[in-house]
């Protein structure tokens, strides 16, 4: 399986990076991309990519927007490693914390769509609380010929048709599957079918059942796995199989 969503250069890894690795190795996760949220961190994401043989991307968050250069475009050639940084992200709006001014947030993400439709390279979205400017602004500057996915997808069936069917993109579903509460997820996941989904974890965030509490890792994503094989009625294997080939689709250098 392929972990398609993860920051393992997080500090949270310092201690037992290599064994946390080693482990999702030994569970079978094959490949991992580590996800980049600012320049200083998208450069770390990139050391740890080199250093372990995973896959990154780079971009600004909308809760980094704020701190954004003035020249995304310049900051990002200096950084892009084309051998290893595979996408653009995560980048989006985020209204729910408002850490940055949401018209800052509009036109960071702007930039970015512009520099990954110049790289052509798929783009890693965060959305949350902002879905009506989010569409918007895919509507106005996204280049759905590079593809992309709108990570940690939490919404209802309406959302994942619209982001699926209008825009071709696929949804990164990670541990909240899992969760009790999170029947909507499971009921737009079935609408679209395994087709759009790419597996993730999100970690150090949002472990799944059954490991809620802890640090989330790679390895954790069998268990997300194994809920999505019940949701639709086929072996974990097929899951395996579908959600690495939508990954490889979207990223064809993992």
């Amino acid at each position: 399986m392929i972990d398609t969503h993860a920051h393992l250069h997080d500090a949270k890894f310092d201690e037992d990076r290599e064994a946390t690795i080693q482990r999702a190795r030994e569970a079978g996760i094959a490949q991992m991309m580590t996800v980049g949220c600012d320049l200083a961190d998208s450069k770390r994401a990139l050391e740890c990519a080199r250093s372990y043989g995973l896959r990154a991307s780079i971009g600004i968050h909308p809760h980094e927007a704020i701190d954004a250069p003035e020249g995304i475009a310049s900051a990002f050639d200096a950084l892009f490693d084309p051998a290893f940084h595979l996408a653009v992200g995560e980048i989006g709006l985020d209204y729910y914390y408002d850490h940055s001014p949401r018209d800052v947030q509009r036109r960071v993400l702007r930039e970015q769509l512009a520099y990954a439709a110049r790289r052509k390279v798929p783009t890693i979205f965060h959305q949350r609380d902002a879905f009506d400017d989010f569409i918007t602004e895919l509507r106005a500057g996204f280049d759905p010929s590079f593809g992309g996915v709108v990570h940690c997808f939490t919404g209802d069936a309406e959302q994942a048709r619209l982001l699926v069917d209008e825009f071709g993109l696929r949804l990164g579903i990670g541990g909240v599957l899992t969760f009790k509460s999170a029947a909507p997820l499971r009921e737009a996941v079935r609408a679209v079918g395994i087709e759009a989904v790419l597996l993730e974890t999100d970690c150090p965030y949002l472990a799944p059942v059954p490991m809620r509490g802890r640090r989330n890792e790679p390895a954790f994503l069998t268990h997300t796995a194994i809920r999505l094989a019940e949701l639709f009625a086929i072996s974990l294997d097929e899951v395996a199989a579908r959600t690495d080939a939508n990954a490889r689709a979207l990223f064809p250098a993992l």
